[in-house]
């Protein structure tokens, strides 16, 4: 990953985490690492452990991954499409399907963007 994404390494951000109050203890480095890097969102399926209120202190929101990978879809279909049959494409062990990968983002709790690529990547 670190060859892939510049900057995918957060440093810095451990003298944060006994300041921070969140409903689990365990989650104030992600708080920490998201305030150290101005962070605009983070991206998880634990919102009910990053209160709004106390995100919005440090300019941050919690977002469902539905809700984010809706947003980059709605800023570059192209490039997420694109992304998404590098993907598949690149699964071997095993190899899926359109309709395999769709369900299995469906059992990860992905509707939404089972949807929306069926929709606008799949689309026959």
């Amino acid at each position: 990953m670190n060859e892939n994404v510049r900057d995918c390494v957060v440093e810095g951000y451990r003298d944060l985490i006994d300041s921070l109050e969140l409903p689990d203890p365990d989650d104030r480095h992600v708080l920490a690492a998201a305030i150290r890097t101005h962070a605009e969102a983070i991206v998880t399926f634990n919102l009910q452990d990053f209160p709004a209120a106390r995100l919005a202190e440090f300019g941050i929101e919690a977002q469902h991954p539905d809700e984010f990978i809706e947003h980059l879809i709605d800023l570059n279909q192209a490039k997420v499409c694109a992304a998404v049959e590098d993907h598949l494409h690149s699964l071997r062990n095993p190899p899926k399907t359109r309709d395999q990968y769709l369900d299995t983002l469906l059992r990860q709790g992905l509707p939404q963007t089972a949807n929306l690529l069926r929709v606008h990547c799949f689309a026959a």
